[in-house]
């Protein structure tokens, strides 16, 4: 199993879901960054469980910094994050520990790793293990900051409930920043927790779409073909756990489009190349045109739901049933932008590292 992503800044992620714990190991990283631990406490904190609309199972998320960082610096060595789990109920687990969930990777698990996989919550393919792209992408996103690089994530769609669009950058990315259900309309809000609430009620879940913006890219950023700036991206996103789908810019809209409308007509401002529209999400051939990448995940329903529903027993090969106990998310997508911004940020982090060195 491969759990490394990253060339010249590289995360490799370790743990499972009811197993001690998780651990992230961030290679790449030159020495003399500050780390801030408060920033890490902070990001990791969005992606925990807050209220009705989110899993029972609450975690402390505290973690130990192993290695790589001495005073306050990052030492130029690979640094090491332990995030402890404190609050297993491994139990739910045993009454169906043959049961292959609907929506989970338990029997395609159970066929690759030949029946010794961990089972409990989902083990190494668990969204616990997420912990860690968080806490190794709060570092990433401090460095990119550093070099005018901003990246923020909102719930475009929640169940039939829409957000509106980005609009004034600066001011949406503000709010949108250390909040953990990161809409940009108020009303919005409201609605889509209804929503989340109400197919909780229906033992049930839905899913939605997350958007996400990068501004201050550097223009020519990326490689034509297979490592284009949209290929990195998507790479990292089908990564996270629950997202099934992506798209750039004007995305799958382009096929209701004419090339007129769909061309972003070029413009000098201020001293500074431009595109009127932004329908290519900032990428033309696969590299960075100056424009803030734009690109939307599709997030599944969360698989885990309490309805009766078919499956097979692994054991004796046979149809049956399954009825999931235990503390689950009925949605999981307001907790999922917090990822996907720390996803993004350790992939463009590592295309900056190998376009300008890792002295950059």
């Amino acid at each position: 199993m491969k759990n490394t992503y990253g060339n010249s800044v590289s995360i490799t992620i370790a743990g499972e879901s009811h197993g001690e714990g998780i651990c992230v190991i961030l290679d790449g990283i030159k020495a003399g960054v500050r780390i801030d631990e408060d920033f890490i406490k902070s990001q990791l904190s969005l992606r925990r469980p807050q209220g009705k609309e989110s899993t029972q199972r609450s975690e402390a998320d505290n973690f130990r910094l192993i290695s790589g960082v001495f005073n306050g610096y990052s030492t130029g060595t690979s640094i090491c994050i332990l995030i402890e789990n404190t609050s297993q109920h491994s139990k739910d687990y045993s009454a169906t520990r043959f049961k292959a969930r609907p929506g989970h990777a338990d029997y395609t698990a159970h066929i690759k790793y030949k029946g010794y996989e961990d089972y409990r919550g989902g083990g190494h393919f668990s969204g616990r293990i997420t912990s860690g792209i968080v806490a190794a992408g709060a570092i990433a996103i401090s460095m990119l900051r550093d070099h005018g690089i901003e990246i923020a994530t909102h719930i475009k769609r929640c169940g039939k409930t829409y957000d509106r669009d980005f609009g004034d950058f600066t001011k949406d990315f503000a709010k949108l920043q250390n909040t953990n259900f990161p809409v940009l309309d108020d009303g919005a809000e409201s609605a889509m927790r209804a929503e989340i609430i109400e197919a909780k009620m229906n033992l049930d879940s839905i899913g939605g779409i997350l958007e996400t913006a990068v501004t201050g890219i550097p223009t020519g950023l990326g490689e034509p073909w297979f490592d284009s700036v949209e290929s990195r991206i998507s790479h990292m996103m089908f990564s996270v756990p629950g997202i099934k789908g992506i798209e750039f810019g004007a995305g799958f809209s382009f096929a209701d489009m004419h090339g007129s409308e769909a061309n972003d007509a070029f413009c000098v401002e201020n001293g500074r190349v431009q595109t009127v529209t932004n329908n290519n999400g900032g990428i033309n051939g696969g590299i960075a045109n100056g424009m803030p990448i734009l690109f939307r995940c599709a997030v599944k329903p969360t698989p885990s739901i309490a309805k009766e529903q078919k499956t097979i027993d692994m054991q004796t090969m046979e149809n049956t049933e399954i009825q999931i106990v235990g503390r689950h998310d009925p949605s999981i997508v307001h907790r999922a932008a917090v990822v996907v911004n720390s996803a993004t940020a350790l992939c463009i982090l590592d295309m900056m590292a190998e376009r300008f060195g890792n002295e950059f």
